[in-house]
């Protein structure tokens, strides 16, 4: 608890600040009665986001639901409304009339929440990829990769059983989830994630812990997920129909143990590393990994937020290069937050392994 105050402090510090600024260029040149009630409004939803986040963990989710929606529909408005008030500033210093260009702002912002929400709710995609490496002793094998689901307050059973439903369309080989699978308490979203245990490949499921597996008791939601037929790499490795080395590490925020993982391979064979968080690469490529597979990202699921996230992970989105060694970052499956996405892609990855050539 002594933590998280100074964090809330901050939060709080940054959500007045860019709100006045917010308020100061587009609502205080709108006309009576619309600038009063826009203040009004405000102050109410400034606060919205930790307010919400901090009594939903002492609520049901049915309960916690609706207040969720409302404050993370607002972080996304409140996102582009900060994007359109720059803009706006720079318009109105080169001569721009100040009401005219808030409005336009408004409307601006709201459009493009607008659009976010459609794009989500068509679902995620299936993006296909290639990747060719040495040693692999088949013609090909075929992964599908799922990462951030975030099965939650926003993310229930529907949307998981559609997903399930798709994947086992694209008969894999292989299936790996890439940690953030869920974000909320075992007793609550067990009935969520049950249509997983349906999931079906030729050679398994695997799945790796992400950093909010640890928000809400990391172990028992591993062990419940292993019950589901969802096997857990955690820093360990198993060998794939004498194929590839498939490893998994724990997140980086946790136990991360990549030697431990590694230890004792076939070094014949070429190696598959789930790691939920791309900064892993580095001692990946280190240690002689073919291909880590990662997510964590969301490709920035709210652009230009994606610009601010490379300054923290070495990949965003997407086929990567790291010494001898690929990064593949899938952008998320389902969402984090506010059921928005501006450039970019909810995603279930289907990973085609073949032999590199020469």
């Amino acid at each position: 608890m002594r933590r998280f105050i100074p964090f809330l402090v901050v939060m709080l510090v940054v959500l007045g600040t860019t709100h006045t600024y917010i308020w100061w260029r587009l609502i205080t040149p709108l006309p009576a009665p619309w600038a009063h009630l826009g203040s009004i409004g405000f102050v109410l939803l400034a606060p919205s986001l930790p307010v919400a986040s901090i009594l939903a963990r002492a609520m049901p989710r049915r309960r916690a639901r609706p207040l969720l929606l409302v404050a993370y529909l607002w972080f996304a408005f409140a996102t582009y409304l900060l994007l359109a008030a720059a803009i706006g500033h720079v318009a109105v210093a080169a001569g721009a009339a100040p009401r005219p260009t808030a409005l336009v702002g408004i409307g601006a912002a709201a459009l493009t929440v607008l659009a976010g929400l459609v794009h989500v709710a068509r679902g995620p995609r299936v993006r296909t990829v290639e990747v060719a490496l040495p040693r692999l002793p088949v013609a090909a094998l075929t992964i599908v990769q799922l990462s951030d689901v975030h099965v939650g307050p926003l993310i229930g059973r529907g949307f998981v059983e559609a997903t399930v439903r798709r994947v086992n369309a694209l008969a894999p080989d292989l299936i790996v989830l890439t940690g953030d699978l869920i974000d909320g308490n075992l007793t609550e979203l067990r009935h969520h994630i049950e249509p997983l245990r349906e999931l079906r490949a030729r050679h398994g499921v695997y799945a790796v812990t992400g950093n909010h597996e640890y928000y809400w008791l990391a172990d028992p939601w591993m062990d419940h997920i292993g019950s589901l037929g969802v096997q857990a790499l955690r820093n360990r490795h198993v060998t794939i129909a004498d194929a590839i080395v498939l490893a998994g590490v724990d997140d980086i925020t946790a136990d991360e143990d990549l030697p431990g993982a590694l230890a004792g391979r076939d070094p014949a064979l070429p190696v598959v590393l789930l790691a939920h968080h791309p900064a892993v690469i580095h001692r990946a490529a280190q240690a002689g990994v073919d291909l880590q597979l990662s997510g964590h990202t969301h490709g920035g699921q709210l652009l230009p937020l994606g610009w601010l996230a490379r300054l923290f992970a070495p990949q965003v989105a997407g086929l990567g290069r790291f010494g001898a060694t690929w990064l593949y970052v899938n952008e998320g499956t389902g969402y984090w937050g506010p059921p928005v996405r501006i450039g970019t892609t909810q995603e279930i990855t289907a990973i085609t392994l073949v032999p590199a050539v020469g």
